[in-house]
């Protein structure tokens, strides 16, 4: 370093050190009272000012988060209170108005206690020793029919259960896709509720057939069980008979 470049150097460090202490002095010199026209700062106050917009800055940040909140508590809610768009109540209605209308064209024999009762006594136990052989015929010929009835009668039901199988799966598909994919509790609860309303109808389709089951198997029974009564008293008829005498009987062109 040459010594012109030096002293340069000494210079500026000399002025620049004369007015950093001119300046420390200047700060240490008491301070006169200020004029009127002058502003006077206050850092205290003003650090508290700061101090007090962070706050309300924080109160004003926490509001808005407890709104956004409380505006997706109520979205949620609003996806709870969704309804389920897909419904199966009509099929299931249509279904078992048909397996009623099957019930009630029972042939015959009803399915009601007075029926039962009135062709009961008609036809399977009023077989007695003192009726014609026409009336015998008749009744057993009546009891045919019934048993003949009461199994195209349990044919039919369960024709009509087996055809409600297919409808029955593409219903199970749909519900339990639809709760699987449900938006909201409402929804997979009206999911679920129409499941077990499917399940309801498919356990009376099964009580139904069982019934036309049993019904046409107990007819079969009283029918053999009258037609026993009907061979007795149709025996009793033959034994009232009499024996067989016999007779010379002549033949024409003979000797005799």
């Amino acid at each position: 370093m040459t010594e012109r470049s030096f002293r340069i150097r000494a210079k500026y460090f000399r002025s620049g050190y004369a007015a950093a202490v001119g300046a420390v002095l200047l700060f240490l010199m008491p301070v006169k009272p200020a004029c009127a026209q002058w502003a006077v700062y206050d850092g205290a106050n003003h650090v508290q000012s700061v101090l007090i917009a962070a706050r309300e800055l924080q109160q004003i940040d926490n509001q808005i988060t407890s709104l956004a909140n409380q505006a997706q508590m109520l979205v949620n809610q609003g996806r709870n209170l969704a309804t389920l768009p897909l419904s199966t109540l009509s099929t299931l209605q249509s279904t078992v108005s048909q397996t009623t209308a099957l019930l009630a064209q029972a042939q015959n024999i009803a399915y009601s206690v007075q029926s039962v009762e009135q062709q009961y006594q008609q036809a399977y136990t009023s077989v007695s020793s003192g009726m014609s052989d026409s009336t015998l015929f008749s009744q057993a010929q009546t009891r045919w029919q019934n048993s003949v009835g009461g199994f195209e009668d349990a044919l039919k039901l369960q024709a009509r259960v087996v055809g409600n199988i297919p409808t029955d799966s593409s219903a199970v598909t749909q519900l339990v896709s639809a709760s699987q994919n449900s938006a909201g509790a409402l929804q997979a609860a009206q999911a679920g509720n129409q499941l077990m309303a499917l399940q309801s109808r498919q356990l009376s389709d099964i009580q139904a057939e069982l019934a036309a089951n049993g019904r046409a198997a107990e007819l079969e029974r009283a029918r053999q069980a009258a037609n026993e009564a009907g061979a007795e008293a149709q025996y009793q008829h033959f034994a009232q008979y009499d024996a067989y005498v016999p007779e010379t009987v002549s033949v024409p062109g003979s000797g005799d």
